[in-house]
């Protein structure tokens, strides 16, 4: 992904609208012709009282300096700054590292996931929340990002990550969703999507929606393990908290 132009800027659009009081709901489009609502926009603006169960728990294990990756509106930047760390918020939509700013956000910037270098320098903690490990798109770039942010964090380092079971559902049309890809030869929740707001479409672009089994694998060989698992029964979406395999040393 790179970063979106304002003209296609759907997501980011949404939420400066509801900055000034005017916001509607964002629609979700698939690559098969299935839609969904975005969510509420309150989601993207809740207070940390009203995050998920999930999201409460693993958001504790943010320390040091903390890179806020798919930051959108700020939610988890601005609590965790609140709480006295030094965040720094990346987005490929401008109008939400506008919206992060309009809020007090200190260190925003737009920016894609694959642009991050190690000139940005070392994070102790990196949070993809909002579904956002989906961000990684497809199981080769997620091994390679994973790798690369094995090389910006400390040997400590941790990520707090929020991902998406797609087995959890019986909807029809997902279930079929998922045999098509199947015979395509990709994973059941490589999904294709684009984001619908008032008159703006964004580009599409592709999530990687994973169990945690299939999560496990992706890690092999990328020096990342989970330590942590945050879960309500039966709900699709779920916390975990990576850190470093610890190698030996004779």
């Amino acid at each position: 992904m790179t970063v979106i132009s304002k003209s296609r800027d759907a997501f980011g659009q949404m939420m400066i609208d509801y900055l000034n009081g005017h916001a509607l709901n964002l629609i979700i489009e698939r690559d098969d012709g299935f839609v969904a609502p975005g969510g509420h926009e309150d989601i993207y603006f809740a207070e940390f009282k009203d995050w998920p169960a999930r999201q409460r728990k693993a958001v504790r294990f943010a320390r040091g300096r903390v890179l806020d990756i798919g930051c959108g509106a700020g939610r988890c930047l601005l609590y965790l700054q609140r709480k006295g760390l030094q965040v720094v918020g990346i987005d490929n939509s401008p109008l939400a590292v506008k919206a992060c700013k309009m809020q007090g956000a200190h260190h925003v910037m737009a920016k894609s996931f694959t642009e991050i270098k190690k000139s940005m320098g070392i994070f102790d903690s990196i949070v993809l929340f909002g579904n956002n490990f989906a961000l990684f798109g497809n199981i080769k770039r997620a091994k390679w990002m994973l790798k690369k942010l094995y090389g910006i964090t400390p040997a400590n380092g941790r990520i707090i990550a929020e991902a998406c079971d797609p087995y959890k559902t019986t909807i029809k049309e997902h279930l079929e969703y998922h045999k098509r890809n199947r015979k395509r030869g990709l994973p059941s929740g490589l999904v294709k999507v684009r984001v619908r707001y008032k008159k703006l479409i964004s580009p599409w672009f592709d999530l990687l929606l994973v169990s945690e089994k299939e999560m496990k694998k992706i890690l092999e060989g990328t020096g990342w393990q989970i330590t942590k698992t945050f879960q309500a029964k039966n709900d699709m979406f779920y916390a975990v908290v990576l850190e470093k395999k610890q190698v030996n040393s004779k």
